[in-house]
Order: C-alpha cells, then sequence, then structure tokens
C-alpha cells in the first residue's frame, strides 16, 4: 500500500466494519464525507466485501504492509465499543451465523485449541485485536480513535487492559464516546477526547439519500402498511427466553393500543451474538393480529430509512438509538437480561442525553418508558439532534485524524 498518485499518504479507516452490525456498517460512510479527497482504505480483522448490505469493501488488516520498511500512512479507528472486546469474541463475531454456536461449543472447554484457532482466525496475537497501534504497526505515522467506547473495560482480563492501555498510551490522539470509558482512562492516567459517537452525523450527512429511499422499496410498503405510524422495534439475540418475549410483545401491545402505533420488528445486525429473525416472529405471534410485522432488509440505508420514517425508536441497539435520535425521533433502549455492570447503552446516555429523557430500561418498562420518550418536545429533540452533530464534527476535526 503506497502513496496516492498525488503524494498524499493513504489513511486506513479500521474497525470491526468486518461484520454485519447497524453501527459499523455506517462509520466508514461517515469518516469517508468528513475526509472528501484522501486517499481512504476500509480494513478490519477479516477480508469481507459489505457492499451488497450498503457497506464496504474491507481488506483484512493483516494483508496490509504496515511493517517498518513499508510506505507510511495514518489508521483511524472509526468508532464502536472496540477496548473491551476480546480477541475470542472478535474471532466468533466474524464467523458465519450457522457456524457460531457448534464452534463456541467446542472450543469453550479447549482453551489451547481456542487460543491457536483465535491466532488462525485474525492473523494476531493481539489480546484485544480492534485496537491497533505503532508498536506494532511500524508505518503507521498517525493513530487516532475517533469517538470509540469501552464501558466494560474495568470489567475485562487485567492483561487485555493493560494491552489497550498501552496501546491507547502509544496513539495520536484519543476521542471516546461516553463518559464511563473516559473515567477508565482517566484513572489509567490517560488523556482522552469525550465527543459523541459517528452516527450522530448520519442525517446532516446522508438525510436527502435516505429520505428518498423512505419513498421506495420495503420501506414504502411498510409505512402504507401503518399509515398512522409505526415504533421501529428490534432486540438482540440475549432477550431470547420466552419471559423476555413475552414481556416484551405485552408492553408493545399496551404501546400500539395507548398510541394508535403499529410495531415494525427488524434486525439492526445479522453477525453472531446480534439479532434473530425467529425471536422477533415469536414476539409478532404473541402480539394482537395485525399490530406488528418483521421488516426483513439488512440493507444498510434501509434500516437508515426504516428508523427515519418511524415515530419513535425502541430496542436494544445503540446505533438504533443514536440514528432515531439524529432524526430527531424519539428513542429508547432495552436493557438486556445478561448485563452485568454499566451497558453501553446507559453510558451514552447517561453522557449525551438531557435530564428526564428516558435512557436504558428493563422489558417489563417498556410501555411507559416509550410513553416518556414520546413525551419529548420535538424543539428539543431536534436542538439535541443538532448540538450532537456539532460536537461529533468539533471534535473529529480536533483530532487531527491525517498525517500530512
Amino acid at each position: 500500500m503506497g502513496r496516492a498518485d498525488d503524494g498524499r499518504r493513504p489513511v486506513i479507516l479500521f474497525g470491526a466494519i468486518d461484520r454485519h452490525n447497524f453501527g459499523d456498517l455506517l462509520f466508514p460512510h461517515v469518516a469517508s464525507a468528513l475526509l472528501p479527497g484522501q486517499d481512504l482504505v476500509c480494513a478490519g480483522l477479516a477480508g469481507r466485501d459489505l457492499r451488497p448490505h450498503g457497506g464496504h469493501r474491507v481488506l483484512a488488516l493483516a494483508s496490509l504492509a504496515l511493517g517498518a520498511g513499508d510506505p507510511p500512512c495514518s489508521l483511524i479507528h472509526v468508532g464502536g465499543e472496540i477496548l473491551d472486546c476480546s480477541a475470542w469474541q472478535a474471532a466468533v463475531m466474524l464467523l458465519p451465523p450457522d457456524e457460531a454456536r457448534p464452534t463456541v461449543a467446542y472450543l469453550e472447554s479447549r482453551p489451547e485449541a481456542r487460543r491457536a484457532w483465535v491466532r488462525d482466525r485474525l492473523g494476531s496475537t493481539a489480546l484485544a485485536p480492534y485496537v491497533v497501534s505503532r508498536r506494532t504497526h511500524r508505518a503507521l505515522t498517525r493513530v487516532v480513535h475517533a469517538g470509540v467506547g469501552g464501558a466494560g473495560l474495568d470489567r475485562a482480563d487485567v492483561d487485555l487492559r493493560a494491552e489497550v492501555l498501552a496501546d491507547l498510551q502509544a496513539a495520536d490522539a484519543v476521542g471516546v464516546r461516553d463518559r464511563c470509558t473516559l473515567g477508565h482512562l482517566a484513572a489509567a492516567g490517560l488523556d482522552a477526547r469525550l465527543m459523541p459517537d459517528a452516527a450522530v452525523m448520519v442525517d446532516e450527512l446522508f438525510g436527502a439519500r435516505i429520505r428518498a429511499r423512505a419513498d421506495r422499496g420495503e420501506v414504502a410498503r411498510a409505512r402504507r402498511a401503518f399509515p398512522q405510524g409505526y415504533v421501529a422495534v428490534q432486540f438482540s439475540a440475549d432477550f431470547g427466553d420466552d419471559e423476555s418475549l413475552t414481556t416484551i410483545a405485552a408492553q408493545l401491545d399496551h404501546v400500539a393500543a395507548r398510541h394508535g402505533l403499529g410495531v415494525l420488528l427488524f434486525r439492526a445486525g445479522a453477525a453472531p451474538w446480534h439479532d434473530d429473525a425467529a425471536l422477533l416472529d415469536r414476539v409478532a405471534t404473541r402480539m394482537q393480529p395485525g399490530s406488528a410485522r418483521r421488516f426483513e432488509s439488512l440493507d444498510l440505508w434501509d434500516l437508515c430509512a426504516l428508523i427515519a420514517s418511524s415515530r419513535a425508536y425502541c430496542g436494544s441497539s445503540l446505533h438504533g438509538r443514536i440514528v432515531a435520535a439524529a432524526f430527531a425521533l424519539p428513542h429508547l433502549n432495552l436493557r438486556s437480561p445478561a448485563a452485568h455492570g454499566p451497558s453501553k447503552q446507559a453510558a451514552y446516555a447517561a453522557t449525551w442525553d438531557e435530564p428526564g429523557q428516558p435512557g436504558e430500561v428493563d422489558p417489563r418498562d417498556l410501555a411507559e418508558g416509550l410513553h416518556s420518550a414520546l413525551a419529548v418536545s420535538p424543539e428539543r429533540l431536534r436542538h439535541e439532534a443538532a448540538r450532537l452533530a456539532r460536537l461529533y464534527r468539533e471534535g473529529f476535526n480536533a483530532l487531527g485524524p491525517v498525517s500530512t
């Protein structure tokens, strides 16, 4: 990988952008829009072509020439909860969904085989492989973290945490997206800039494209099916037990009856440990007939248009929440039954939401939480959307993401 024809150094946009997850698909689009004219390369841990889903062609970082004698370049960590993501988690999330469960079942009780499999799978011995440093990639002249997260870094393995802190210490600029992560770094003596998540830019940068998308295809059909409006609802596989599904269905029935809205169920990620279409169907069958339907498309721009055309968003996806907020729409996160300690959703809401806005609730409080979210004034939501977009742009520029 060399210089562009005009002599500029290439910029690597790096992250978990090598798998199907709503926010990860969106991050490189935002960074590309904010770096016009740059020679950009998208890289993850695996080589993938996610263009059929609205993403990018992504190269494996290990395939790039980034040694001491290779041409210099910059690297931007474009976002995501990467600071506490272990190599094991990263490797499993890159598997085809039908391979994840048997692979985990086989390797969980075989630690040596698991370590070898992870190294082979990722082409890396890093404990936190989505955190890249000049310490191990000598060709990098500038390394920046643009609004990354690590709300659970204090609960991570001690060796992983030490590696991450060393890599952040070696970075040229670090921006984090919540005060919880900022506190973890401050406790270790590291300076970082607080800035929102990149997805707050989605309306400002791509709003016209997304609104046009809503006028055709599956989004247009959903709008016709619910002319009175709908709530965009999503939840991860963590909510797959019968009690959670029954509770969510009953709460959504309350929402539909109280506010006269339909319910559109969608997946925000098809990677392992994310969303399961079968669980959405199980909720729909528990609800009143005709009140809910499932959205099939996994295309990034369809998902953005689905949320932008809704009356509100409710679900476990942090980026479902952030995209809804960017379009000045009511938003609410569901707390996972598997959560231990502060979640990234709660950490983000506590950092950026104004007092009185509902942040993250248990499924049994979904109806009341959404009622409170719908009561927030549109003017207040518009003001917040504009403020966060301004803060992200200022933060991104202040990081100085490109080597000169």
